[in-house]
């Protein structure tokens, strides 16, 4: 691993010079030392992109950057295509869907940077089962979902009947799928292709949401703006698989030495990070679908559906980095303190402006989607945006948890984030309306980070 400190020119680097030579700063025959030269923003960017902890990052993060960046032209051409209503009744529908399928694809995410690295021969048969258990999970949640409708409300009533259940599951099924290319792509050191995939599939989902208007004007689930995400998402799975098992695996065996992780070893980590991977997916996930249930109102669901989803984009950078980091902790598990250290001085130089740039412009930002939308939901922007920086401190740490197998306190950590999110947000919801979902995620994130920051700092310092 590069130590980005001992790569800036140093004491020893530099011509040393007696009298008035060192003085004026040149050398004895009077020219001037070129290893003085302090570096530039573009040399310490080269130079990051040739350690494998910053270039996977870097690469994760310009894909949440266009995932962001098309998400919110997406948005926007939805709002001037589609009712308010449609509008919000196709959020609704996505964010049951992703319930399900990110809930268990993402709560798998952890084991897939942990052991990819490490599996040797066994790759693509541990990708291939990481794959259907994550599927059939998705699936079987989202089958007790469809048979316990009558519970969640009017809001979701159209998902009931065969044909409708049935698309509903298979769409679980294909995301779910989709969700974990990408860290797998991550964990064979390819995470460079994930911004190409997830700029074709941006591209290609505004094109069916404009085409579909037409035709498919009406929300929910054949609707144009379900359909739209979920066809391209389909599409997807094809040549990105056909990269990953053809040519990325076969390569990444190659590379690594042969020595595949146990069942056993892997049941043990799964038993410790699923459980609280869960539990925290909840907080992402599981709201959205509670906040619709509540407010029974599809459109002031679909302006909380948008601006929640771009302060959790906003969080996904610091995750990013995380990946990054379990990956190579994975690879070199010696270089672990200077890697977190890397990571966090990385993470900070990144999120902070961007944080403090959308709770200053959040009124601005939103006023793109709609004047309306702007009024009701820049609070919770804001407050969004705020949680992200004790946020960074959370990620790392499990980070750092996942590379040093301590599934028991991943588990803790995880668990009790989520329990403090979702207790707050019950209390705060009726008080504070959507806003004070916003303030549960601040107060759960900073209580949180408090708690974990003695631990990431004796994991930093370790020389």
């Amino acid at each position: 691993m590069v130590d980005m400190a001992s790569e800036v020119p140093g004491d020893d680097d530099r011509v040393k010079v007696p009298g008035k030579a060192a003085a004026s700063g040149r050398s004895e025959d009077g020219s001037m030392p070129n290893a003085a030269a302090t570096p530039t923003l573009a040399d310490r960017l080269r130079k990051d992109l040739r350690n494998p902890l910053f270039l996977q990052a870097y690469a994760l993060m310009i894909n949440t950057a266009i995932t962001a960046v098309l998400g919110l032209g997406y948005w926007v051409l939805a709002t001037r295509l589609y009712s308010p209503a449609a509008f919000g009744e196709g959020q609704t529908m996505i964010s049951a869907m992703r319930l399900f399928s990110s809930l268990t694809g993402l709560a798998f995410v952890g084991a897939m940077a942990r052991f990819i690295p490490v599996a040797g021969r066994r790759t693509s048969e541990f990708v291939l089962r990481g794959y259907g258990v994550a599927g059939a999970t998705g699936v079987v949640a989202a089958l007790g979902f469809l048979l316990t409708l009558p519970l969640w409300g009017p809001a979701y009533a159209q998902l009931g009947g065969f044909g409708p259940g049935l698309f509903f599951l298979v769409s679980v099924l294909v995301w779910t799928i989709f969700t974990l290319q990408d860290v797998t792509l991550a964990g064979l050191r390819r995470a460079v292709w994930v911004p190409a995939n997830s700029l074709g599939f941006g591209l290609v989902k505004m094109v069916l949401l404009a085409a579909l208007a037409f035709a498919l004007p009406e929300g929910g689930l054949f609707g144009g703006i379900f359909l739209s995400w979920i066809i391209p998402t389909a599409m997807a799975l094809i040549p990105i698989n056909w990269f990953i098992f053809r040519h990325a695996i076969p390569r990444h065996v190659e590379r690594t030495e042969d020595d595949p992780p146990r069942l056993r070893e892997i049941g043990r980590f799964l038993a410790g990070d699923f459980p609280g991977a869960l539990s925290l997916l909840l907080t992402l996930y599981l709201v959205p679908v509670l906040i619709a249930a509540w407010l029974n109102d599809a459109t002031v669901f679909g302006y909380f559906s948008v601006t929640h989803t771009l302060g959790c984009m906003i969080g996904l950078l610091a995750a990013n980095m995380a990946v990054s980091l379990t990956v190579e902790g994975s690879f070199h598990p010696a270089e672990l303190a200077r890697s977190v250290r890397n990571a966090l001085r990385r993470t900070v130089l990144i999120v902070v402006p961007i944080v403090t740039i959308v709770t200053l412009a959040a009124p601005l930002i939103l006023t793109v989607f709609s004047a309306e939308l702007a009024e009701a939901t820049s609070p919770l922007l804001r407050l969004m945006a705020l949680a992200v920086l004790p946020g960074i401190l959370i990620e790392i740490h499990l980070s750092t948890l996942r590379t040093l197998r301590q599934a028991r306190r991943l588990a803790i950590v995880q668990i009790g984030l989520a329990v403090i999110m979702l207790g707050l947000i019950a209390v705060l919801f009726p008080l504070a309306g959507v806003t004070g979902v916003g303030y549960a995620v601040l107060a759960a994130n900073a209580v949180v980070a408090l708690a974990v920051v003695p631990h990431l700092r004796r994991v930093a310092v370790v020389s």
